[in-house]
């Protein structure tokens, strides 16, 4: 009995993907997932975020522990021994980019050679202090420019790009708003 070696494209398992969007297709309970994050503030401007867990369908899945160690620049009184929350959104919307850019060229068959993604945001400190109500306190604009060398043609990166900027997780939770519940419990 032969057996046939998975079809990688960027390193990803092309039968898996088709698979895996099968049976959310099939049942979409498969497909909802429940991040976490605890955060817990160390000293000063301090803070270590663990990541460990999650559920999908339902299910608690335990994996590896992550942590994410934040902090400020020594201009916003910080240490500077993490980046500062601002900057791991940037980050953040870089790595979902890159899932999503990897995903979906591998799925149209398009071998990518290089990528990379260069992200900048403005803040103005003024809303963040409450120094100014006309100020926002986050970011008062975002720009990602995506570098990509690909054995395709122009139309098709846009494709690509339209495709991966349309299901972005990261990139709709910037954009469009999020219901945010927020709970104080003194303990």
């Amino acid at each position: 009995m032969a057996t046939t070696e998975p079809t990688r494209v960027n390193g990803v398992d092309v039968s898996a993907l088709e698979g895996a969007v099968e049976a959310i297709s099939d049942d979409p309970e498969v497909g909802r997932f429940t991040f976490r994050a605890e955060t817990a503030w160390q000293d000063a401007l301090k803070s270590v975020t663990t990541i460990d867990e999650f559920d999908q369908a339902g299910e608690t899945i335990h994996t590896q522990e992550f942590t994410l160690e934040g902090d400020e620049p020594e201009q916003i009184l910080g240490e500077r021994t993490g980046p500062n929350a601002v900057e791991l959104l940037l980050g953040a919307l870089g790595s979902c980019l890159s899932v999503g850019y990897a995903a979906n060229a591998a799925h149209m068959g398009i071998t990518l050679e290089e990528l990379r993604f260069e992200m900048a945001g403005d803040v103005d400190l003024r809303g963040f202090l409450g120094i100014s109500e006309d100020v926002r306190p986050g970011y008062e604009s975002i720009t990602c420019t995506v570098y990509v060398t690909a054995d395709t043609s122009e139309a098709e990166l846009a494709e690509l790009r339209e495709r991966v900027e349309a299901t972005s997780p990261v990139m709709d939770a910037i954009m469009n708003e999020v219901p945010l519940e927020t709970r104080l419990v003194a303990e």
